[in-house]
Protein backbone atom coordinates (compact mmCIF):
# COMPACT_ATOMS: atom_id res chain seq x y z
CA UNK A 1 0.00 0.00 0.00
CA UNK A 2 1.15 3.34 -1.21
CA UNK A 3 1.63 6.18 1.91
CA UNK A 4 -1.63 7.86 2.62
CA UNK A 5 -1.64 11.86 4.22
CA UNK A 6 -5.27 12.94 4.90
CA UNK A 7 -5.61 16.16 2.86
CA UNK A 8 -7.51 18.52 4.92
CA UNK A 9 -8.79 19.89 1.76
CA UNK A 10 -10.61 16.86 0.45
CA UNK A 11 -10.99 15.52 3.72
CA UNK A 12 -9.67 12.40 3.16
CA UNK A 13 -6.71 10.15 2.88
CA UNK A 14 -5.02 10.25 -0.68
CA UNK A 15 -2.41 8.52 -2.09
CA UNK A 16 0.56 10.38 -1.93
CA UNK A 17 2.26 11.48 -5.40
CA UNK A 18 4.58 14.31 -6.27
CA UNK A 19 4.63 17.18 -8.83
CA UNK A 20 7.97 15.77 -9.50
CA UNK A 21 9.00 12.02 -9.07
CA UNK A 22 10.90 11.67 -5.60
CA UNK A 23 11.11 14.87 -4.81
CA UNK A 24 8.81 17.32 -2.22
CA UNK A 25 8.47 20.81 -1.94
CA UNK A 26 7.17 21.29 1.79
CA UNK A 27 6.43 24.79 3.36
CA UNK A 28 5.02 25.13 6.51
CA UNK A 29 3.90 28.10 8.49
CA UNK A 30 6.41 29.67 10.87
CA UNK A 31 6.26 31.21 14.49
CA UNK A 32 5.60 35.31 14.61
CA UNK A 33 8.82 36.17 16.51
CA UNK A 34 7.38 37.78 19.91
CA UNK A 35 7.61 35.70 22.08
CA UNK A 36 9.19 32.55 23.55
CA UNK A 37 7.37 29.26 21.77
CA UNK A 38 4.99 27.11 23.90
CA UNK A 39 3.97 23.64 23.93
CA UNK A 40 1.44 24.14 21.26
CA UNK A 41 4.48 25.08 18.78
CA UNK A 42 6.65 22.18 20.05
CA UNK A 43 3.76 19.78 18.66
CA UNK A 44 3.49 21.34 15.39
CA UNK A 45 7.27 21.43 14.82
CA UNK A 46 7.53 18.09 16.17
CA UNK A 47 4.80 16.43 13.95
CA UNK A 48 6.33 18.04 10.88
CA UNK A 49 9.86 16.74 11.39
CA UNK A 50 9.06 13.70 11.56
CA UNK A 51 6.90 14.07 8.28
CA UNK A 52 9.87 15.27 6.88
CA UNK A 53 12.22 12.48 8.18
CA UNK A 54 10.08 9.67 7.46
CA UNK A 55 9.74 10.98 3.52
CA UNK A 56 12.95 11.18 3.57
CA UNK A 57 13.49 8.07 4.76
CA UNK A 58 11.39 6.39 2.24
CA UNK A 59 13.72 7.82 -0.55
CA UNK A 60 12.53 11.78 -1.62
CA UNK A 61 14.24 14.96 -1.59
CA UNK A 62 12.97 17.10 0.76
CA UNK A 63 13.09 20.34 0.16
CA UNK A 64 11.53 21.95 3.73
CA UNK A 65 10.89 25.95 4.15
CA UNK A 66 9.54 27.20 6.84
CA UNK A 67 9.29 31.38 7.76
CA UNK A 68 9.23 33.69 10.43
CA UNK A 69 6.77 36.37 10.55
CA UNK A 70 9.16 39.34 11.82
CA UNK A 71 6.87 42.07 11.32
CA UNK A 72 2.96 42.40 13.13
CA UNK A 73 1.03 44.23 15.31
CA UNK A 74 2.20 41.87 18.34
CA UNK A 75 5.90 42.32 17.75
CA UNK A 76 5.35 46.32 17.58
CA UNK A 77 3.37 46.13 20.56
CA UNK A 78 6.22 44.10 22.78
CA UNK A 79 9.09 46.51 21.37
CA UNK A 80 6.90 49.24 23.02
CA UNK A 81 6.11 47.69 26.01
CA UNK A 82 9.71 46.82 26.32
CA UNK A 83 11.12 49.91 25.06
CA UNK A 84 13.11 47.92 22.45
CA UNK A 85 13.87 48.39 18.99
CA UNK A 86 11.03 46.03 17.03
CA UNK A 87 13.90 44.62 15.25
CA UNK A 88 15.60 43.48 18.13
CA UNK A 89 12.62 42.04 19.55
CA UNK A 90 12.58 39.66 16.38
CA UNK A 91 16.39 38.53 16.96
CA UNK A 92 16.03 37.31 20.85
CA UNK A 93 13.26 35.50 19.80
CA UNK A 94 14.63 34.10 16.29
CA UNK A 95 17.03 32.82 18.34
CA UNK A 96 15.29 31.48 21.13
CA UNK A 97 13.19 29.55 18.20
CA UNK A 98 16.69 27.82 16.98
CA UNK A 99 17.57 27.06 20.44
CA UNK A 100 14.01 25.43 21.65
CA UNK A 101 14.50 23.32 18.02
CA UNK A 102 17.38 22.35 18.86
CA UNK A 103 16.83 20.77 22.50
CA UNK A 104 14.03 19.07 20.68
CA UNK A 105 16.45 17.78 17.92
CA UNK A 106 14.26 19.36 14.94
CA UNK A 107 16.22 19.35 11.71
CA UNK A 108 16.72 22.97 10.68
CA UNK A 109 14.68 24.08 7.86
CA UNK A 110 16.48 24.08 4.13
CA UNK A 111 15.72 28.07 4.17
CA UNK A 112 13.58 30.57 6.71
CA UNK A 113 12.29 33.16 4.53
CA UNK A 114 11.44 36.49 6.59
CA UNK A 115 8.82 38.27 5.83
CA UNK A 116 10.70 42.02 5.68
CA UNK A 117 13.25 40.08 3.51
CA UNK A 118 10.52 39.46 1.02
CA UNK A 119 8.93 43.13 0.64
CA UNK A 120 9.39 43.27 -3.36
CA UNK A 121 7.78 39.58 -3.73
CA UNK A 122 4.79 41.12 -2.14
CA UNK A 123 4.61 43.99 -3.50
CA UNK A 124 4.81 42.61 -7.14
CA UNK A 125 1.99 39.63 -5.83
CA UNK A 126 -0.38 42.24 -4.88
CA UNK A 127 0.21 44.57 -7.68
CA UNK A 128 -0.97 41.90 -9.94
CA UNK A 129 -3.87 40.80 -7.87
CA UNK A 130 -4.78 44.13 -9.09
CA UNK A 131 -4.44 44.09 -12.03
CA UNK A 132 -6.32 41.12 -12.34
CA UNK A 133 -9.00 42.78 -10.72
CA UNK A 134 -9.45 40.82 -7.27
CA UNK A 135 -8.11 43.48 -4.90
CA UNK A 136 -8.53 47.11 -4.60
CA UNK A 137 -6.86 49.90 -2.57
CA UNK A 138 -8.54 51.91 -0.36
CA UNK A 139 -6.77 55.11 1.12
CA UNK A 140 -3.59 53.21 1.42
CA UNK A 141 -4.49 50.09 1.85
CA UNK A 142 -5.15 46.87 -0.30
CA UNK A 143 -7.49 44.19 0.08
CA UNK A 144 -8.22 40.85 -1.78
CA UNK A 145 -11.85 40.50 -2.64
CA UNK A 146 -13.24 37.82 -1.57
CA UNK A 147 -16.25 37.54 -4.01
CA UNK A 148 -13.99 37.75 -6.82
CA UNK A 149 -12.85 34.41 -5.73
CA UNK A 150 -15.32 31.73 -6.54
CA UNK A 151 -13.50 28.96 -4.10
CA UNK A 152 -12.82 31.46 -1.43
CA UNK A 153 -14.37 28.96 1.76
CA UNK A 154 -12.96 25.48 -0.06
CA UNK A 155 -10.25 24.13 2.62
CA UNK A 156 -12.27 24.91 5.48
CA UNK A 157 -15.57 24.45 4.21
CA UNK A 158 -17.38 27.69 5.04
CA UNK A 159 -19.75 29.14 2.67
CA UNK A 160 -19.48 32.88 1.88
CA UNK A 161 -23.05 33.80 1.94
CA UNK A 162 -22.81 31.70 5.43
CA UNK A 163 -19.94 33.44 6.53
CA UNK A 164 -21.16 36.95 5.17
CA UNK A 165 -24.43 36.42 7.65
CA UNK A 166 -22.57 36.07 10.63
CA UNK A 167 -20.18 39.01 9.99
CA UNK A 168 -22.61 41.62 8.63
CA UNK A 169 -24.60 42.35 11.97
CA UNK A 170 -20.88 43.46 12.69
CA UNK A 171 -20.24 46.38 10.31
CA UNK A 172 -21.24 48.95 12.00
CA UNK A 173 -18.70 47.93 14.86
CA UNK A 174 -15.51 48.04 13.02
CA UNK A 175 -12.53 50.09 13.19
CA UNK A 176 -11.92 52.99 10.65
CA UNK A 177 -9.89 51.41 8.68
CA UNK A 178 -11.77 48.25 8.63
CA UNK A 179 -14.95 50.58 6.55
CA UNK A 180 -13.10 50.62 3.78
CA UNK A 181 -14.02 46.98 2.92
CA UNK A 182 -16.32 46.21 -0.22
CA UNK A 183 -17.08 42.93 1.85
CA UNK A 184 -16.87 42.23 5.69
CA UNK A 185 -14.78 39.60 4.62
CA UNK A 186 -12.20 41.40 2.47
CA UNK A 187 -8.75 40.90 4.13
CA UNK A 188 -5.72 43.08 4.15
CA UNK A 189 -3.15 42.85 1.42
CA UNK A 190 -1.23 45.90 2.44
CA UNK A 191 -1.27 48.33 5.51
CA UNK A 192 -0.98 52.01 5.10
CA UNK A 193 1.46 53.18 7.75
CA UNK A 194 0.47 54.57 10.97
CA UNK A 195 2.68 57.07 13.25
CA UNK A 196 5.92 55.96 14.62
CA UNK A 197 5.37 52.17 12.95
CA UNK A 198 8.08 50.60 10.25
CA UNK A 199 7.10 50.90 6.97
CA UNK A 200 8.13 50.11 3.05
CA UNK A 201 7.52 52.67 0.23
CA UNK A 202 4.78 50.97 -2.54
CA UNK A 203 2.49 52.21 -5.09
CA UNK A 204 -0.02 52.52 -2.71
CA UNK A 205 2.14 54.68 -0.27
CA UNK A 206 4.55 53.79 3.24
CA UNK A 207 3.10 50.75 4.83
CA UNK A 208 3.76 47.04 5.34
CA UNK A 209 2.08 43.99 4.30
CA UNK A 210 -1.04 42.38 5.60
CA UNK A 211 0.27 38.65 6.96
CA UNK A 212 -1.54 36.49 4.40
CA UNK A 213 -0.02 38.05 1.57
CA UNK A 214 3.66 36.64 2.98
CA UNK A 215 2.99 33.42 3.18
CA UNK A 216 1.83 33.22 -0.54
CA UNK A 217 5.10 35.20 -1.79
CA UNK A 218 7.48 33.14 0.54
CA UNK A 219 5.61 29.93 -1.34
CA UNK A 220 6.43 31.30 -4.64
CA UNK A 221 9.33 32.83 -4.04
CA UNK A 222 11.41 29.64 -2.43
CA UNK A 223 9.61 26.56 -3.59
CA UNK A 224 8.10 27.72 -6.75
CA UNK A 225 4.01 28.30 -7.82
CA UNK A 226 2.80 25.06 -6.60
CA UNK A 227 3.71 22.69 -3.72
CA UNK A 228 3.31 19.13 -3.16
CA UNK A 229 2.59 20.42 1.18
CA UNK A 230 1.62 23.02 3.09
CA UNK A 231 1.35 22.31 6.60
CA UNK A 232 0.43 24.37 10.07
CA UNK A 233 -1.47 24.19 13.38
CA UNK A 234 -5.38 24.09 12.78
CA UNK A 235 -6.28 27.07 14.17
CA UNK A 236 -4.45 28.62 11.12
CA UNK A 237 -7.26 26.80 8.49
CA UNK A 238 -9.19 29.65 8.67
CA UNK A 239 -9.00 32.36 7.90
CA UNK A 240 -4.94 32.19 7.13
CA UNK A 241 -4.66 29.18 4.75
CA UNK A 242 -7.79 29.92 3.37
CA UNK A 243 -6.94 33.51 2.57
CA UNK A 244 -3.79 31.58 1.20
CA UNK A 245 -5.17 29.68 -1.80
CA UNK A 246 -7.18 32.70 -2.34
CA UNK A 247 -4.60 35.05 -2.74
CA UNK A 248 -2.02 32.00 -4.81
CA UNK A 249 -4.74 30.58 -7.15
CA UNK A 250 -6.14 33.93 -7.99
CA UNK A 251 -2.82 35.31 -9.12
CA UNK A 252 -0.01 32.54 -9.54
CA UNK A 253 -1.48 29.17 -10.06
CA UNK A 254 -4.81 27.33 -10.38
CA UNK A 255 -3.28 24.78 -7.16
CA UNK A 256 -1.35 26.19 -4.53
CA UNK A 257 -1.22 23.12 -2.81
CA UNK A 258 -1.52 19.19 -3.62
CA UNK A 259 -1.58 18.40 0.07
CA UNK A 260 -3.24 20.73 3.15
CA UNK A 261 -1.97 19.06 6.11
CA UNK A 262 -3.11 20.40 9.81
CA UNK A 263 -1.85 18.81 13.31
CA UNK A 264 -3.98 19.12 15.97
CA UNK A 265 -4.05 20.96 19.10
CA UNK A 266 -2.46 20.96 22.72
CA UNK A 267 -5.70 21.05 25.49
CA UNK A 268 -4.62 22.36 29.05
CA UNK A 269 -8.49 21.62 30.95
CA UNK A 270 -10.21 21.29 28.13
CA UNK A 271 -8.98 24.03 26.17
CA UNK A 272 -6.50 24.86 23.32
CA UNK A 273 -3.33 25.80 24.73
CA UNK A 274 -2.37 29.55 23.63
CA UNK A 275 -0.70 32.76 24.00
CA UNK A 276 -3.61 34.59 24.03
CA UNK A 277 -6.06 32.53 26.89
CA UNK A 278 -2.73 32.50 28.98
CA UNK A 279 -2.77 28.70 29.64
CA UNK A 280 0.40 28.40 27.57
CA UNK A 281 3.82 26.89 29.80
CA UNK A 282 6.71 27.54 27.18
CA UNK A 283 8.99 24.76 25.99
CA UNK A 284 12.15 26.33 28.15
CA UNK A 285 10.20 25.93 31.38
CA UNK A 286 8.82 22.93 30.49
CA UNK A 287 12.39 21.22 30.09
CA UNK A 288 14.17 23.48 32.84
CA UNK A 289 11.95 23.39 35.76
CA UNK A 290 12.10 20.47 38.48
CA UNK A 291 8.50 18.90 38.12
CA UNK A 292 7.24 17.60 41.22
CA UNK A 293 5.57 14.62 39.06
CA UNK A 294 8.43 13.75 38.13
CA UNK A 295 10.10 14.06 42.10
CA UNK A 296 11.37 17.46 41.18
CA UNK A 297 13.47 16.18 38.20
CA UNK A 298 13.19 18.05 34.43
CA UNK A 299 11.56 16.11 31.61
CA UNK A 300 14.48 15.01 29.30
CA UNK A 301 13.61 16.87 25.84
CA UNK A 302 13.15 13.32 24.06
CA UNK A 303 10.72 12.49 26.74
CA UNK A 304 8.83 15.63 25.32
CA UNK A 305 9.27 14.11 21.78
CA UNK A 306 7.69 10.99 23.19
CA UNK A 307 4.78 12.84 24.47
CA UNK A 308 3.60 14.51 21.11
CA UNK A 309 4.01 11.14 19.08
CA UNK A 310 2.18 9.33 21.35
CA UNK A 311 -0.54 10.65 19.79
CA UNK A 312 -1.80 10.99 16.35
CA UNK A 313 -0.66 14.18 14.99
CA UNK A 314 -4.21 15.20 13.40
CA UNK A 315 -5.61 14.46 17.42
CA UNK A 316 -6.00 16.66 20.21
CA UNK A 317 -3.37 15.93 23.12
CA UNK A 318 -4.31 16.63 26.25
CA UNK A 319 -1.69 18.10 28.28
CA UNK A 320 -1.41 16.43 31.76
CA UNK A 321 1.07 15.45 34.93
CA UNK A 322 0.38 12.09 34.19
CA UNK A 323 1.12 12.46 30.43
CA UNK A 324 4.23 13.97 31.20
CA UNK A 325 4.71 11.51 33.89
CA UNK A 326 4.82 8.69 31.52
CA UNK A 327 6.04 10.43 28.36
CA UNK A 328 9.26 10.45 30.95
CA UNK A 329 9.00 6.45 32.12
CA UNK A 330 8.84 5.53 28.28
CA UNK A 331 11.58 7.53 27.38
CA UNK A 332 13.30 5.57 29.95
CA UNK A 333 12.65 2.35 28.69
CA UNK A 334 13.57 3.48 25.06
CA UNK A 335 17.02 4.98 25.80
CA UNK A 336 18.01 1.68 27.54
CA UNK A 337 17.08 0.35 24.54
CA UNK A 338 19.25 2.94 22.36
CA UNK A 339 22.06 2.50 24.63
CA UNK A 340 22.35 -1.13 24.13
CA UNK A 341 25.32 -1.17 21.50
CA UNK A 342 27.60 1.02 23.83
CA UNK A 343 26.90 -0.91 26.75
CA UNK A 344 27.39 -4.14 25.26
CA UNK A 345 28.76 -4.07 22.18
CA UNK A 346 32.43 -4.91 23.89
CA UNK A 347 30.72 -7.89 25.78
CA UNK A 348 29.38 -9.30 22.61
CA UNK A 349 32.54 -8.84 20.44
CA UNK A 350 31.48 -6.94 18.10
CA UNK A 351 34.45 -5.73 16.04
CA UNK A 352 33.54 -2.29 15.24
CA UNK A 353 32.78 -1.18 18.95
CA UNK A 354 36.01 1.00 19.13
CA UNK A 355 35.07 2.61 16.03
CA UNK A 356 34.99 6.80 16.23
CA UNK A 357 31.50 6.52 14.93
CA UNK A 358 30.15 3.64 16.05
CA UNK A 359 26.35 3.96 16.36
CA UNK A 360 25.93 6.37 13.44
CA UNK A 361 23.06 5.34 11.65
CA UNK A 362 23.92 6.47 8.77
CA UNK A 363 26.49 3.50 8.75
CA UNK A 364 24.30 1.45 9.60
CA UNK A 365 22.73 -1.38 7.11
CA UNK A 366 19.42 -3.30 8.37
CA UNK A 367 19.08 -6.96 6.43
CA UNK A 368 15.87 -7.17 4.26
CA UNK A 369 13.25 -8.19 4.42
CA UNK A 370 12.90 -7.12 8.42
CA UNK A 371 9.56 -7.48 10.17
CA UNK A 372 10.19 -4.56 12.45
CA UNK A 373 10.92 -2.49 9.54
CA UNK A 374 7.74 -3.27 7.57
CA UNK A 375 4.98 -2.69 10.65
CA UNK A 376 7.32 0.12 11.21
CA UNK A 377 6.43 1.25 7.46
CA UNK A 378 2.78 0.21 7.13
CA UNK A 379 2.02 2.10 10.52
CA UNK A 380 3.86 5.04 8.94
CA UNK A 381 2.17 5.16 5.97
CA UNK A 382 -0.88 5.24 7.12
CA UNK A 383 -0.82 8.92 7.64
CA UNK A 384 2.36 9.13 9.56
CA UNK A 385 0.61 7.09 12.32
CA UNK A 386 3.19 7.62 15.36
CA UNK A 387 1.79 5.61 17.84
CA UNK A 388 1.88 2.45 15.99
CA UNK A 389 5.09 3.22 14.35
CA UNK A 390 6.50 3.59 18.29
CA UNK A 391 4.84 -0.18 19.57
CA UNK A 392 7.26 -1.55 17.19
CA UNK A 393 10.34 0.69 18.61
CA UNK A 394 9.40 -0.09 22.26
CA UNK A 395 8.95 -4.03 21.30
CA UNK A 396 12.50 -4.10 19.71
CA UNK A 397 13.50 -2.03 22.91
CA UNK A 398 12.33 -4.00 25.55
CA UNK A 399 13.67 -7.23 23.94
CA UNK A 400 17.16 -5.57 23.91
CA UNK A 401 16.42 -4.63 28.11
CA UNK A 402 15.64 -7.92 28.50
CA UNK A 403 18.52 -9.41 27.19
CA UNK A 404 20.99 -6.95 28.73
CA UNK A 405 19.83 -7.74 32.07
CA UNK A 406 20.36 -11.50 31.11
CA UNK A 407 23.85 -10.75 29.59
CA UNK A 408 24.80 -8.76 33.03
CA UNK A 409 23.81 -11.68 35.35
CA UNK A 410 24.83 -14.25 33.55
CA UNK A 411 27.68 -13.17 30.97
CA UNK A 412 25.44 -14.51 27.63
CA UNK A 413 22.22 -15.07 26.21
CA UNK A 414 20.86 -17.27 23.66
CA UNK A 415 20.38 -14.86 21.35
CA UNK A 416 23.27 -14.79 19.08
CA UNK A 417 25.22 -11.81 18.79
CA UNK A 418 24.43 -11.20 15.01
CA UNK A 419 20.47 -11.07 16.39
CA UNK A 420 21.27 -8.57 19.01
CA UNK A 421 23.23 -6.40 16.63
CA UNK A 422 20.46 -6.36 13.97
CA UNK A 423 17.77 -5.81 16.71
CA UNK A 424 19.88 -2.84 17.80
CA UNK A 425 20.51 -0.99 14.23
CA UNK A 426 17.04 -1.52 13.32
CA UNK A 427 15.76 0.36 17.22
CA UNK A 428 18.43 3.19 16.53
CA UNK A 429 17.52 3.39 13.07
CA UNK A 430 13.46 3.38 13.35
CA UNK A 431 14.08 5.37 16.47
CA UNK A 432 16.06 8.68 14.47
CA UNK A 433 13.17 8.56 11.45
CA UNK A 434 11.11 9.44 14.96
CA UNK A 435 13.94 12.20 15.83
CA UNK A 436 14.80 9.93 18.84
CA UNK A 437 18.52 9.30 19.90
CA UNK A 438 20.76 8.76 22.71
CA UNK A 439 24.28 9.04 23.00
CA UNK A 440 26.19 7.80 25.61
CA UNK A 441 28.39 10.47 26.32
CA UNK A 442 25.35 13.13 26.52
CA UNK A 443 23.50 10.65 28.60
CA UNK A 444 26.23 9.49 31.31
CA UNK A 445 26.91 13.75 31.45
CA UNK A 446 22.92 14.02 32.10
CA UNK A 447 22.40 15.26 35.83
CA UNK A 448 20.77 14.49 38.51
CA UNK A 449 17.78 16.54 37.60
CA UNK A 450 16.92 14.14 35.06
CA UNK A 451 17.83 10.41 35.50
CA UNK A 452 19.29 10.21 38.98
CA UNK A 453 23.32 9.68 39.62
CA UNK A 454 25.03 10.41 36.06
CA UNK A 455 27.44 7.29 34.85
CA UNK A 456 30.38 8.53 35.75
CA UNK A 457 29.33 8.86 39.43
CA UNK A 458 28.05 5.82 39.65
CA UNK A 459 31.49 4.19 37.95
CA UNK A 460 33.15 6.57 40.84
CA UNK A 461 31.17 5.06 43.76
CA UNK A 462 31.83 1.50 42.64
CA UNK A 463 35.54 1.96 42.38
CA UNK A 464 35.53 3.17 45.99
CA UNK A 465 33.69 0.23 47.00
CA UNK A 466 36.07 -1.98 45.34
CA UNK A 467 38.81 -0.24 47.09
CA UNK A 468 36.92 -0.58 50.39
CA UNK A 469 36.60 -4.79 49.61
CA UNK A 470 40.05 -4.76 48.73
CA UNK A 471 40.83 -3.08 52.42
CA UNK A 472 38.71 -5.10 53.49
CA UNK A 473 36.94 -2.35 55.24
CA UNK A 474 33.15 -3.90 54.44
CA UNK A 475 31.05 -1.45 56.52
CA UNK A 476 32.09 1.28 53.72
CA UNK A 477 31.56 -1.29 51.58
CA UNK A 478 28.26 -1.98 52.56
CA UNK A 479 27.24 1.91 52.72
CA UNK A 480 28.53 2.17 49.36
CA UNK A 481 25.91 -0.44 48.31
CA UNK A 482 23.22 1.10 49.84
CA UNK A 483 23.52 4.28 49.07
CA UNK A 484 23.64 3.51 45.32
CA UNK A 485 20.34 1.38 45.99
CA UNK A 486 18.53 4.15 47.46
CA UNK A 487 19.32 5.85 44.07
CA UNK A 488 17.97 2.96 42.50
CA UNK A 489 21.04 1.21 41.40
CA UNK A 490 21.61 -2.59 42.01
CA UNK A 491 25.37 -4.00 41.91
CA UNK A 492 25.67 -7.52 40.52
CA UNK A 493 29.00 -8.61 41.68
CA UNK A 494 30.64 -11.68 39.32
CA UNK A 495 33.67 -13.87 39.14
CA UNK A 496 36.87 -12.19 38.78
CA UNK A 497 36.24 -9.25 40.83
CA UNK A 498 34.02 -7.66 38.00
CA UNK A 499 30.71 -5.37 39.16
CA UNK A 500 27.92 -4.82 36.91
CA UNK A 501 25.10 -2.42 37.39
CA UNK A 502 21.77 -2.16 36.31
CA UNK A 503 19.36 0.94 36.83
CA UNK A 504 15.94 0.34 38.42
Amino acid sequence: MPLQIYNTLSRTKEPFTTLEAGKVQFYCCGVTVYDYCHLGHARSYIVWDIVRRYLQWRGYDVTYVQNYTDIDDKILKRAAETGQDWQAVTQTFIQAYEADMARLNILAADAYPKATESIPAIINLIRDLETRGVAYAAQGDVYFAVERFPGYGKLSGRLLDQMEAGASGRVEQLEPAEQKKRHPLDFALWKATKPGEPSWDSPWGPGRPGWHIECSAMVNQCLGAEIDIHAGGSDLVFPHHENEIAQSEAGLTPRLARYWMHNGFVNVGGEKMSKSLGNFTTIRQLLDTPLPILAGKTLHPMALRLFVLQAQYRKPIDFTDDAIAAAQQSWQTLKEGLLFGYDYGAQLQWSDYTDPDFGNPANMRIPDPNVAVQRFQLAMDDDFNSPSGLVVLFELAKDLRKAGNILSHQGETSTTSEQLREQWQTLVCLAQVLGLEAQPDSDAASTDSEDGLSEQAIEALIEERQAARQAKNYAESDRIRDQLKAEGITLIDQAGGVTRWLRE
